[in-house]
């Protein structure tokens, strides 16, 4: 993330630090682990509409390898009726992996895509 943080220009690592401190709830995280290491997190929260998908972080060694695939269809299967939203920074890689499970655009600005699922 912080290479797309980079490229919009945006990246500060003490803002990145507060935004995770402030939204962190370790009730709705799950760590992510290959081969017996950290690889990630996720977040799924509930939400009056249904769930927000956050903190999806995967280490960039391990990205393009389908791990974010198997982390997705799992963390989507466990959510019931409603929808699921997320926010992608613009321009990344990551948001083609949404796409292919049916996020499609809900609102844009310069730094951020919105998208919904269901």
């Amino acid at each position: 993330m912080r290479a797309d943080l980079e490229r919009l220009g945006r990246y500060d690592p003490d803002r990145v630090r507060q935004r995770l401190r402030d939204a962190f709830r370790p009730e709705h995280t799950e760590v992510i682990v290959v081969d017996g290491a950290f690889a990630g997190c996720v977040a799924l929260r509930p939400a009056d509409d249904g769930h927000w998908l956050e903190h999806f972080y995967l280490d960039p060694a391990l990205q393009g390898r389908g791990i974010g695939t198997v982390v997705l269809r799992r963390v989507l299967a466990g959510v019931g009726g409603g929808s699921v939203r997320l926010d992608v920074l613009q321009g990344s890689p990551a948001r083609r992996l949404y796409e292919r499970f049916g996020f499609v655009p809900d609102s844009e600005d310069a730094v951020d895509v919105f998208m919904v699922r269901g």
